[in-house]
């Protein structure tokens, strides 16, 4: 499965923001990686504080797609995505990151990395990604990081 060199407890921070011009809320953060159903599952649960709604936390179950290197996800979070879960699809880019996105509400998109090319540390991004279409003056098309997380081995 993936992640698997990152299983364990991680701390760090977490930057969160809504929009892009939106400077970057820091919070603490954590985020536990775990191996699930006879390894055929990958587990990321995660944790982090709203800058005015509070402690937040989510889970994210990866498992091996239909065809080779191919990933489906299911992703739930207190804040982001509740109460049903977004289905993703994706890959795993490299043996460091695994790469998955979902679309929705008209051409919007979702994206989620975990990143853990350097072995101390543990990255989790997530991006909107802003359709031509609906792009404006303070939301340029394209994607920017909604959710930026760092965090070491705890």
């Amino acid at each position: 499965m993936v992640l698997t060199d990152v299983a364990g407890s991680w701390a760090g921070t977490n930057g969160f923001r809504l929009m892009p011009a939106d400077p970057l809320a820091e919070s603490p953060a954590t985020v536990s990686v775990a191996t699930a159903a006879g390894g055929h599952l990958t587990t990321v649960a995660y944790s982090w504080a709203h800058p005015d709604d509070g402690p937040q936390d989510g889970l994210l179950v990866i498992a091996a797609g239909d065809r080779p290197g191919a990933l489906v996800a299911w992703w739930g979070d207190s804040w982001h995505q509740q109460p049903s879960p977004m289905t993703l699809t994706g890959t795993a880019a490299g043996a460091p990151a695994v790469e998955l996105t979902a679309g929705y509400a008209d051409g919007w998109e979702w994206r989620i990395v975990l990143d853990s090319a350097d072995p101390a540390t543990l990255r989790l991004r997530m991006e909107n990604v802003v359709p031509a279409d609906q792009a404006g003056p303070g939301t340029p098309a394209g994607p920017y990081p909604v959710m930026v997380t760092e965090a070491r081995r705890a």
